[in-house]
């Protein structure tokens, strides 16, 4: 039996390959770590709670005993590491916590699993990255696996230095590594900080949609289920030591994709056509705002024939309709009423 220990598991991406890997492997032990920071909504998980292959345990991935002891009643033998602080505009803010959580929570994870796993056969530590770590691109060409890396924000900077400690981790102590880098990713229960949840809300609210300097900076869009799926093939079937890039081949400039979302969110309203694109206001742009990433997912598609399953349009729509479903859920959590969950669930348990 595998036993996996998931960090981060109530966060956006976490609480979806959650609920994917309770689902899908009943024979699984899935362990579900999570700080329960602003980020961390355990509704997101209501419907697989209960589940008898699914164990929630608040923790910090940055207190060793605690892991440790995770490991030892759980007999943990797989870890796929999600939990990070991952908001660049907070990262300006308060560098030190992302440091904090994204390198040194990884490298106490690491010596946990070195620690507990003396028979290496049958382990893997599979840690999830992103594509800021590249740095920043020009009109043309893509991140590939062998881009150097040259990160511009302190997030950025903590997440290269996290997967630096992980490929170390690997050459130094053997320890079966596999790291995978995304984009950006979107879809149902993202914290409304991000600027697809935070655009829907503010327009349904009628608030204004602040761009960042012309909104001409560009990204690629990936589908959460779809980079839950990649996951799950890369955890399952990747070579010890590999990393994969993980991309929707679908570069957008932000603000063309903020008029799509509009359009779309006043079809969906009943609305004017355009009336939505009057609440977007260009604000003064970021400090080292990355104008372009763009991955490259070749290799992905080649070694396992992994290829995104939608279309940007067909999962954006699905998303605002997502939101628009679930208004309760906005609601808590923009008001803070979700971080009362924990309490009132788990409180005897």
């Amino acid at each position: 039996m595998k036993n996996i220990l998931i960090t981060g598991g109530a966060g956006f991406i976490g609480s979806h390959l959650v609920r994917r890997m309770v689902r899908n492997y009943p024979d699984y032990r899935i362990v579900n770590v999570d700080k329960l920071t602003y980020a961390g909504n355990l509704e997101n998980l209501r419907d697989v709670e209960d589940a008898p292959n699914y164990t929630f345990v608040k923790a910090d991935i940055c207190d060793e005993k605690a892991i440790s002891r995770i490991f030892e009643e759980h007999k943990i033998n797989a870890v796929v590491h999600l939990a990070a602080e991952s908001h660049v505009d907070r990262s300006i803010a308060d560098p030190l916590s992302f440091v904090q959580t994204n390198v040194l929570g990884t490298v106490t994870l690491l010596n946990i699993a070195r620690h507990f796993w003396k028979d290496l056969s049958g382990k893997r530590f599979y840690h999830v990255s992103t594509d800021e770590v590249y740095g920043s691109l020009g009109q043309e060409g893509f991140f590939t696996e062998t881009t150097p890396y040259d990160p511009r924000s302190p997030y950025s900077a903590s997440k290269a230095g996290s997967d630096h400690f992980v490929r170390a981790y690997g050459h130094t102590y053997g320890l079966p590594v596999v790291i995978s880098n995304c984009s950006n990713n979107y879809g149902s229960y993202q914290f409304p900080e991000k600027l697809l949840p935070l655009f829907i809300h503010n327009i349904v609210t009628g608030k204004a949609l602040p761009v960042y300097g012309k909104g001409e900076n560009i990204r690629d869009w990936l589908w959460v289920e779809d980079h839950c799926a990649a996951i799950d093939l890369l955890f399952h079937k990747a070579k010890d030591g590999s990393t994969y890039n993980i991309g929707g081949w679908n570069e957008w400039k932000n603000i063309d994709l903020i008029h799509l979302l509009c359009r779309i969110m006043d079809q969906k309203l009943g609305r004017a056509d355009g009336e939505s694109a009057k609440l977007i206001s260009y604000v003064t742009d970021r400090p080292g705002h990355d104008m372009r990433y763009a991955i490259d997912a070749s290799q992905l598609e080649k070694d396992f024939g992994w290829k995104p399953s939608v279309t940007f349009e067909q999962g954006l729509e699905a998303t605002v309709e997502w939101y628009l479903a679930n208004p309760e859920w906005v609601n808590r959590v923009t008001s803070g009423e979700y971080q009362k969950y924990y309490e009132k669930q788990y409180a005897g348990r």
